[in-house]
């Protein structure tokens, strides 16, 4: 063989590495519109924050993020799908809090909670308040707890069953000592009537729904679970500051994939959700729906999952609330 004929062919093998090297860039992801999933029905909460997060994701991805409401059992039909999607990018699920209040509450999920997903973010946070109607002469939490102590009959509190509230208020019970019972509802609007009409003595719920009751003065808010005070209601403190030093539950919403997403989209995704997070417009309008954003890294969300199941389990356990 002549130099010739070796650069000839030398040549020639690099054009072709080259042609085949061509349709793996072109199509670098991603390449398609992105399904984002969550369990939950349309028009709630969960629904609208994912909404918000995938139209500003895919802004920045150069795709489309298309949102797909799967709801049914309590969000782990939509979990389940997901963690046995491709691990290709082009399936996520926008996993709220009740992710780790369902491993804590069923007996058997058709997934694992942590292992079955690759963590990509936290997205959004925000605290529960506790709520009593207006004319309730109790004032403050340290008055509810002391007459939850002094009582014949435990107080009611009203809520769905093997929620976040549900098992929020029975740790705040726990760990103030207080003598309660759960009055079950289907959803929190009928716990929010029955609080008025004071069948009930007292709730916890998501602070969005009721922060113009609150400044009208129909509800008063004795506390917020989170570490921290929340923006909309400044002057309530936090259960931290009164009765229990520590206590700090928050309901969150994040990114999550299949099992063995690669490495470098879970990093793409995580630095163009730390952008979205940032974004001024983005920032009020997840305030109008009473969020914070609250974005994280992948580690740092995969920590948290775990530390709330194993909470959420003690609480079930303590509580001798029944599985299902």
């Amino acid at each position: 063989m002549t130099v010739i004929n070796r650069r000839t062919m030398l040549a020639g093998l690099s054009a072709g590495a080259a042609s085949l090297a061509l349709p793996a860039r072109a199509q670098a992801w991603p390449a398609r519109p992105i399904t984002l999933v969550h369990g939950l029905p349309p028009g709630g909460s969960v629904d609208g924050i994912a909404r918000l997060f995938a139209e500003a994701l895919g802004r920045r991805l150069g795709q489309s993020v298309v949102v797909e409401a799967r709801p049914g059992a309590g969000g782990t039909s939509a979990a389940s799908q997901v963690a046995r999607a491709p691990a290709d990018g082009y399936t996520l699920l926008s996993v709220p809090s009740g992710h780790a209040v369902s491993a804590a509450m069923y007996k058997q999920l058709p997934y694992a909670p942590v292992d079955d997903f690759t963590f990509v973010s936290m997205t959004t946070e925000y605290p529960l308040v506790v709520l009593v109607a207006a004319d309730n002469p109790i004032r403050s939490l340290k008055e509810l707890v002391a007459a939850s102590q002094s009582g014949d009959k435990p107080l009611l509190y009203g809520c769905p069953n093997g929620t976040l509230q549900h098992l929020t208020s029975e740790l705040l019970a726990f760990n103030a000592k207080m003598k309660v019972q759960q009055v079950p509802y289907r959803g929190s609007p009928l716990a929010l009537t029955d609080l008025l009409g004071r069948r009930i003595d007292f709730m916890i719920d998501p602070p969005t729904a009721h922060v113009a009751a609150i400044k009208e003065g129909t509800l008063r808010a004795l506390a917020v679970t989170g570490a921290s005070r929340f923006y909309a209601l400044p002057d309530t403190p936090t259960i931290a500051e009164t009765v229990v030093p520590g206590f700090d539950v928050t309901s969150w919403q994040g990114l999550v994939g299949p099992p063995n997403l690669p490495d470098a989209i879970v990093a793409r995704l995580n630095q163009e959700t730390a952008a979205v997070l940032a974004e001024p417009a983005v920032v009020e309008r997840l305030r109008a729906l009473g969020n914070e954003p609250n974005g994280s890294t992948p580690a740092a969300f995969k920590t948290r999952v775990a530390a709330d199941i194993q909470k959420w389990m003690g609480v079930v356990e303590a509580a001798k609330i029944q599985r299902v």
